[in-house]
């Protein structure tokens, strides 16, 4: 399927414009950055990049979307034609997806014709925009968590392709797995998941539901026990699937108190080995208040799909530099209140002290990286040819690895969950 009409009208009558204008073709470089962090935000995660790339190997005028265009008088004639043609024919850098970005750092650059880059800029924004929110969320409940599995199960909570999305970003940012069956087939992030209220509802008693439950998946299944009386249904679920039950759910309640009765009970029991599993509107602060109680998992879903309240990233996608008629490059940059940029083609860099992040220096024009700093731009696109190794479910995994070691490089300031500024500053040079 095309992706070439997930943009907005503007590019289209952009690009239509500088054809008339003979201004189309002028080699141009266009950046995606983050003037800010979501509020409170100490350090931002880079996902989508997979998801971009596939999207642009898709960014293709067909007859019906040509028609389409044509009959809605969208551009004229010669631009029907040139999008007929289209195949981006340039190169991407970028921060490798995992990556960790502050504010300013040109997270993905492009470099192609004025006509060919422009028309990326919706479906770039809309794909970076939402996964790097969801990936951001999700890394402060992965430190919160404090290296206890989590489980994304916020499907119910966005639309049915955000969700998929949400998925695989909360996957790169150290989630273990998700409810989403799509994900797990489209980018192999693990699936997890039993059984909700409705399953012990539709059965005359929650015995009946729980051996039926047992029946099917064994004993190391995850009973939910909080439908009718807690106390009643660990007692019940014990009976049910003896002492080797896999886990337990509550969804519901007071859980600092809940879950510490739940484990004496299990203890008592003899359930030792049994896990405790908690799902009830988690967030990154629940989660950090519950790391004194006994819960082994979590499962997130409202929060983590919503970016814990900041869907959206905050990036922007701009012009910094372009070909004059006489061949030579110019830097280019916005100047309005608030929304300036910074132009030129740039080369950010890590300073690292010891193995730990610094600041995030980025340099405008072409320089040498120095002993103590990591270069952050990889190749992601060349002459129009997308580098798979960032792609699939091989590329998700390289993500995951990768964000990994960029947050161990982070000081520890980075995983407080108060309010602060950026963990390291960004220095332009």
């Amino acid at each position: 399927m095309t992706s070439a009409l997930l943009t907005d009208r503007y590019e289209l009558t952009m690009v239509e414009a500088a054809l008339r204008a003979g201004t189309a073709h002028r080699d141009s470089v266009f950046e995606v950055f983050a003037r800010r962090l979501p509020e409170g935000r100490r350090y931002g995660v880079v996902a989508g990049t997979g998801r971009f790339l596939d999207e642009l190997t898709r960014f293709r005028f067909g007859d019906a979307e040509l028609s389409w265009l044509r009959d809605e008088r969208i551009v004229d004639s010669p631009t029907i034609d040139w999008l007929a043609d289209y195949r981006f024919s340039g190169d991407v850098h970028g921060y490798a997806e995992g990556e960790v970005y502050l504010p300013g750092s040109p997270l993905l650059v492009v470099e192609s014709t004025f006509a060919e880059g422009v028309l990326l800029e919706t479906l770039a924004l809309s794909i970076f925009n939402y996964d790097s929110a969801v990936a951001g969320a999700a890394a402060r409940m992965v430190s919160a968590a404090d290296g206890r599995p989590l489980a994304e199960m916020g499907s119910r909570r966005t639309g049915e392709r955000s969700a998929v999305a949400a998925a695989r970003a909360a996957y790169i940012a150290g989630f273990d797995a998700t409810s989403n069956l799509e994900a797990g087939r489209t980018w192999g992030v693990p699936t997890m998941g039993t059984a909700a209220h409705a399953f012990t509802l539709l059965h005359d008693s929650e015995e009946e539901a729980f051996r039926a439950q047992v029946a099917t998946l064994g004993s190391g299944t995850t009973l939910l026990v909080d439908t009718y009386d807690i106390e009643t249904a660990v007692r019940t679920a014990v009976d049910v699937a003896g002492t080797d039950l896999g886990a337990v759910r509550i969804d519901s309640g007071d859980l600092p108190s809940l879950v510490g009765q739940v484990r004496r009970q299990l203890d008592s029991l003899g359930a030792t080995g049994t896990r405790i599993t908690v799902t009830n509107d988690l967030d990154e602060y629940t989660i950090a208040a519950l790391r004194a109680a006994p819960v082994d998992s979590y499962g997130v879903g409202t929060s983590v799909v919503s970016g814990s309240g900041h869907p959206a990233a905050g990036m922007v996608y701009k012009l910094v530099a372009r070909r004059g008629d006489d061949g030579a490059w110019l830097s280019v940059a916005k100047k309005s209140a608030d929304k300036a940029s910074v132009g030129g083609r740039k080369a950010p860099v890590r300073v690292l002290d010891g193995g730990v992040a610094t600041t995030e220096l980025v340099r405008v024009g072409d320089h040498e990286t120095a002993a103590h700093e990591r270069a952050l731009l990889v190749p992601l696109v060349t002459g129009g040819v997308v580098d798979e190794r960032y792609t699939g479910h091989h590329g998700v995994e390289r993500a995951r690895d990768h964000r990994r070691a960029a947050v161990a490089e982070l000081p520890a300031g980075a995983f407080r969950l108060g309010r602060g500024e950026p963990v390291i500053p960004t220095i332009y040079a």
